[in-house]
């Protein structure tokens, strides 16, 4: 009971209001992506952006089983609930490590997946993140089930996590990197300890029948479903572009410490504090437990130790990679939070006094409630403010009226059919195709054109535009599109007094 009230909690902060935030860049990009699969059925992985193919696919596959309209009436609130499921799915997957974290801990564990703020907003953001930590965590929970039952079953859910992980997003290879790191460090600790490490059997046929399982899913996703061959190359050849790209100047470098940062001491100017502190000392305590020879949490210590390594090893891959966005933590953010189960577990198990089991309820109860409300205050309120630790480059809400008085001007032109211009500095427009997606005549320069023959026009500010669009059009309004970048609204005369007069 309690585990399905913790599973309806997730779903509370994931599922409602999905359309509240606009949409960033990245959505919108993946969003136009995802339309010429959804129209036309077409798909091709590109080998240097928009990363893999599993979201755009699981996206259209929701929007067949839901029936969903067509592209130009498709929402945001619609694409976002792929993500938003996936973060309800890593909830209920966690039951499967129940034999290796402890009950206790997986209800821990749970508790603190459904609260952490991060992860609560970033199940509400339409982009891969989500959807390759929850295929890590099934690849890890049908690992280890696999280690307890030796099943054919569980051999080939492995192969299929680790399939889904490659083709969803390209970072996968960290996670992999930092799994088999973490392996061998285990192997370390029970050599130099005198701990005798258990013998590692590994059958052919099913390392034969995973690896296979994770072949067949390359095979299916990246060929587009059996019509597109050069995907597979392309599948490949990404990691050379991404590698050139890591080493390039990029907006998005930052110090070792960016993650770290807005995880647990995060207080801009002007703004609230905000902190995940607690799954830090918690899960300091669920790791520092799991290298005792019998954790106080009932956790297998072989689970906890590689889940310490996975997490710190995968956390330091980030850290040394000038290149970070925000949403790169939520990889070693849940292996922290499973270890926070288990911390909460073995905090538990020591406080074995009615007083201390009491100090420890509250103390627990107030770290929950904390962590919930600032998961509400991330994904509501403050959903697209700067003072939020996992705003990044976001949409500016004004973006949003930009786009109501442009709707309203068009309905009283040609509708659909009104000729609008769209001329920003380098191309910087987005997410204005996925608003403007609609309309049938947009044109979009980076430059000011010779010729802007068009009753709507949407301009970066101060750019000088042609005179005879200063005689004939109304500056109608002033947008701002993100920090720093603003948009401004030229509306022909004739058209506009129509638009006061109506």
């Amino acid at each position: 009971m309690v585990f399905l009230l913790t599973v309806a909690l997730a779903a509370a902060l994931r599922l409602p209001e999905l359309g509240l935030r606009p949409m960033h860049n990245d959505e919108a990009v993946n969003a136009l992506k995802f339309g010429a699969l959804w129209e036309h059925g077409e798909y091709r992985y590109d080998p240097q952006e928009y990363h893999g193919p599993t979201l755009p696919y699981f996206t259209a596959a929701l929007g067949w089983l839901t029936a969903a309209p067509d592209f130009q009436h498709y929402s945001a609130a619609r694409l976002r609930l792929v993500t938003a499921l996936a973060g309800v799915a890593l909830v209920v997957l966690l039951p499967l490590l129940r034999d290796g974290l402890g009950r206790a801990a997986v209800l821990g564990a749970a508790g603190f997946t459904a609260l952490s703020p991060a992860l609560v907003f970033y199940s509400r953001y339409w982009i891969h993140e989500e959807l390759l930590v929850l295929f890590t965590l099934l690849t890890i929970a049908a690992a280890w089930r696999w280690w307890r039952d030796r099943s054919w079953s569980w051999a080939a859910l492995t192969g299929l996590g680790l399939g889904l992980m490659q083709a969803t997003k390209e970072t996968f290879v960290f996670a992999v990197a930092a799994a088999l790191g973490a392996l061998f460090l285990n192997w370390l600790w029970l050599r130099f300890t005198g701990l005798k490490p258990g013998r590692c059997s590994l059958p052919l046929a099913h390392v034969s029948l995973a690896v296979g399982v994770w072949l067949l899913v390359w095979l299916v996703f990246f060929t587009s479903f059996f019509s597109h061959a050069g995907g597979l190359a392309d599948s490949l050849r990404t990691y050379a572009l991404w590698f050139q790209q890591a080493k390039g100047e990029s907006p998005h470098a930052h110090p070792w410490s960016f993650y770290f940062a807005r995880l647990f001491w995060f207080h801009p100017a002007g703004g609230p504090f905000w902190s995940e502190g607690l799954l830090l000392v918690l899960g300091l305590v669920g790791a520092w437990d799991g290298f005792r020879s019998m954790p106080r949490s009932g956790a297998r210590p072989e689970l906890i130790r590689f889940l310490a390594g996975f997490t710190v090893l995968l956390a330091g891959s980030y850290t040394v990679i000038p290149y970070k966005t925000p949403w790169c933590a939520l990889g070693f953010l849940h292996g922290l939070v499973m270890l926070a189960g288990a911390g909460a577990a073995a905090l538990w198990q020591v406080s074995r006094r009615v007083g201390s089991r009491v100090a420890v309820a509250l103390l627990l109860g107030a770290g929950a409630t904390h962590l919930g409300w600032e998961a509400w205050r991330a994904s509501f309120p403050m959903c697209a403010e700067r003072t939020n630790p996992w705003v990044y480059a976001q949409t500016s809400p004004d973006l949003l009226e930009l786009m109501e008085q442009v709707n309203a001007v068009a309905a009283l032109a040609q509708g659909p059919n009104t000729v609008i211009g769209v001329v920003a500095r380098e191309g910087d427009y987005w997410p204005l195709p996925w608003y403007l997606r609609s309309y049938q005549h947009v044109g979009w320069w980076a430059q000011v054109p010779a010729n802007l023959a068009a009753p709507v026009v949407i301009a970066s500010a101060g750019l000088k535009l042609p005179e005879d669009v200063k005689e004939s059009h109304v500056m109608a309004g002033y947008f701002q599109l993100r920090p720093g970048v603003f948009l401004e609204l030229h509306v022909e005369h004739q058209l506009w007094e129509k638009y006061v007069a109506r």
